[in-house]
């Protein structure tokens, strides 16, 4: 018998997150459940998926209304890009299922609910497309893309390594991802650090990276070499079964990327962002996720628009988009 026709019922009453939910869908596009069989039957090549937990940040707080916002300021964008004269839902059918079911103070019962939505999306042979959340989404998300049997690389833009064994104990951190994502069978020889710099970073997790033989590219790397020389370092490293790319905002520069938990002075340009992010891409996405963007954290709008090109900028080299733009005489 359930609580509704036992008469204990309180439609007055809360049973989630005030923000949670899905107002409207990123940039409009038709909402789908999560179950394989009606991904399968939209025709979705790729899902939208918020998570709006940060119930692990040792920072500021303010990455659980990453979501909400990410979707809110999507009607800045349509699904053309006419720089390349590229219609990303004609190559790759979008759909957005919604948020996940936070419970509420309880991480390892988040997560496995967000490993079963994942799962869902992945079996119907759709790309999760996760927006955050602070940095601890990646554990359950790419540990629910990876399918079985599959050695994908990780690819991971941070100003923070991220390689914490623990935080005070706690393992489902996000300080904790790369650590996690080993521990959950992605090969560290496949793993590549992207733009990590600053005054945030322990020995402990430095250690990690070098006894793991984990690639890190410091953001002085990218100043010193360029963004072509950090492309072929990563494709080097991935393999040839594909990727999961996760992008925590606090790796831009400050003064692009205010809205997060732990914002970064002198952090990666937009501009050298996007170019990675477009030259790895084609190597072949099984899931992506945008994490920290904090919207309460940033007078304007402007974190969590890069938070949203972002995602359509893998989406798109992921899926076919020419690498040259067109030509308008």
């Amino acid at each position: 018998m359930t609580e509704k026709s036992a008469g204990s019922f309180d439609e007055t009453m809360w049973n989630g997150l005030l923000h949670g939910g899905i107002g409207g869908t990123f940039m409009g596009v038709p909402r789908v459940e999560l179950n394989r069989e009606a991904i399968a039957a939209s025709g979705a090549k790729a899902v939208v998926y918020g998570f709006p937990f940060d119930g692990t940040t040792i920072s500021r707080s303010g990455a659980n209304y990453g979501p909400r916002a990410i979707r809110e300021t999507s009607v800045q964008y349509t699904n053309f890009l006419a720089t390349f004269d590229f219609d990303l839902l004609a190559h790759l059918p979008l759909a957005d299922g919604g948020d996940c079911n936070v419970a509420l103070g309880n991480t390892p019962k988040t997560f496995k609910r967000v490993e079963a939505d994942i799962a869902e999306i992945v079996a119907a042979g759709a790309i999760p497309v996760v927006f955050g959340g602070d940095h601890s989404v990646s554990i359950p998300v790419g540990k629910a893309a990876k399918k079985p049997g599959t050695s994908p690389g990780w690819v991971q833009f941070d100003t923070h390594l991220d390689a914490a064994p623990n935080v005070g104990g706690e393992e489902l951190n996000h300080c904790c991802t790369i650590t996690r994502a080993v521990d959950n069978g992605y090969d560290p020889a496949k793993i590549v650090l992207v733009g990590i710099s600053g005054w945030m970073n322990p020995k402990t997790e430095l250690k990690y990276c070098r006894d793991h033989g984990i690639r890190v590219i410091w953001l002085e790397d990218i100043w010193e070499k360029g963004t072509l020389w950090a492309v072929e370092q990563i494709l080097e490293r991935v393999g040839e079964e594909g990727f999961y790319l996760t992008f925590d905002v606090d790796a831009l520069d400050a003064a692009f990327a205010p809205g997060t938990c732990a914002p970064t002075p002198g952090g990666m340009t937009i501009r050298e962002a996007l170019e990675i992010v477009r030259g790895i891409a084609p190597a072949g996405l099984i899931g992506v996720d945008i994490a920290e963007p904090a919207p309460s954290l940033d007078h304007s709008t402007r974190t969590q628009l890069i938070a949203g090109r972002l995602a359509l900028e893998a989406l798109a080299f992921h899926a076919g988009c020419p690498s040259s733009p067109v030509y308008v005489g």
